[in-house]
């Protein structure tokens, strides 16, 4: 597929009136967006407890007239776009999607507040942006009456940020109906107007555990320390030698245990985050990790035996796999971001091709094409309680979006 022939398609494509009057309601209803941001932002969507806002947005997808809105067995809020000619179980879809969940935990204080243009609030930007840029385009196209050439789907699903693993993508993509008819995705995410993630990020997600006879700090002084063998373990996995070159990092982020200060704990946990652009380092990292956990903590010292406990006196170690993304590159010829790049040049946009993690991870591991693109505007404060999202301009990157979905679903064949 030639960029000149992508030029020609969206000159064309553009031209449309139909179009015209869908980027027309994208520039007049920006309060209508705004509104439905504020509202959403307001219904909290912690890790595995997105249900309440699915549900608000099922209703919305509903309202603007698509097909067959409803929630799935993994919490997804799904609709289609669908022509009468195209309503069969087999034929081919393009999914456009944006993800419900945030990373904050739940009795987080969600209520949005408004400064001038600006919002702020947990989730403001991530993924409020992306989520409404999902709503606004559903409104465009059916407004303007289009109907693309083959079924797109449209889902605010569950389960990107990091304790969900790509959950909601997972299902749609192995076990949901929709499976195997999936041609292309488009992930909606956080803000930005020529930007694209077009290379997936992988990670390998470790939960390390320590556990030992635990005791009195004074009474049972001598027995091993899970905390302080834990801290071993994890300096020696900091010392590793990892890759610059396909660049591959390791961090430790959460760590836990103990009980009191004048005990000696019965476990100590901690969180290890690995990632890596190529998915042979992430397993090279990952068994270094293992192995070098194993040779620290479990070769401490042999085992004193305890009468009085029953203990073997010795420290154990469990290492449990939490998360796991692959990682993935969508091919720069692919006609996806041939079409990419023609719509860029109709906006007059000079694309910014990214690495990241998203939920366009999923599909390019399974060989599905796959996009990521920035929802307009500007962000601040991501993942903290600052963030917070200037939507100003976000009409632009939603004309991209559009134009892309469009285009993409020209070259899906629907036979």
């Amino acid at each position: 597929m030639t960029l000149a022939a992508a030029n020609q398609r969206i000159a064309t494509l553009a031209a449309a009136r139909a179009l015209h009057q869908a980027f027309a309601w994208l520039h007049l209803h920006e309060p209508q967006l705004r509104r439905w941001q504020l509202e959403f932002l307001a219904v909290p969507a912690p890790p595995f407890a997105e249900s309440a806002r699915a549900a608000w947005f099922c209703e919305r997808l509903r309202e603007l007239g698509l097909h067959n809105a409803h929630i799935d067995g993994e919490g997804n809020a799904l609709a289609e776009l669908t022509a009468e000619r195209q309503m069969s179980a087999d034929t081919p879809i393009l999914l456009l999607s944006a993800h419900l969940d945030t990373v904050f935990p739940a009795g987080t204080d969600c209520t949005p507040r408004e400064q001038g243009a600006v919002i702020h609030g947990p989730g403001a930007c991530d993924n409020g942006a992306g989520l409404t840029a999902l709503l606004a385009v559903a409104a465009a196209l059916t407004h303007a009456k289009l109907t693309p050439p083959c079924t797109v789907l449209f889902a605010a699903n569950v389960g990107e940020e990091g304790p969900g693993d790509l959950r909601g993508m997972r299902h749609l993509l192995t076990a949901a109906p929709y499976a195997g008819r999936i041609r292309a995705c488009i992930a909606l995410e956080g803000s930005g107007t020529a930007t694209v993630v077009d290379r997936a990020l992988g990670s390998r997600r470790l939960r390390v555990t320590v556990t030992g006879p635990g005791g009195h700090s004074w009474a049972d002084a001598g027995r091993p320390n899970p905390i302080l063998a834990l801290a071993e373990g994890l300096l020696a996995c900091a010392r590793l030698r990892l890759p610059a070159n396909p660049r591959t990092t390791l961090s430790c982020g959460t760590i836990a245990g103990g009980t009191s200060v004048n005990s000696i704990p019965a476990s100590a946990s901690a969180e290890l985050d690995l990632r890596s652009t190529s998915t042979l380092e992430l397993d090279r990292a990952e068994l270094a990790v293992l192995n070098t956990l194993t040779n620290t903590i479990e070769n401490l010292g042999a085992p004193v035996p305890d009468s009085r406990t029953r203990e073997d006196g010795a420290i154990h170690l469990h290492v449990t796999r939490i998360g796991n993304r692959a990682a993935g590159a969508l091919a720069p010829d692919s006609p996806l971001f041939t079409s990419l790049r023609a719509v860029d040049r109709h906006l007059n946009l000079a694309t910014e091709p990214h690495i990241g993690s998203t939920d366009a991870n999923l599909p390019l591991s399974l060989g599905v094409p796959a996009l990521a693109l920035g929802a307009g505007g500007s962000g601040a404060g991501i993942h903290t309680l600052q963030e917070s999202y200037d939507p100003t301009g976000r009409d632009l990157a939603l004309r991209r979006i559009l134009l892309l979905l469009l285009d993409t679903c020209s070259l899906i064949p629907t036979g």
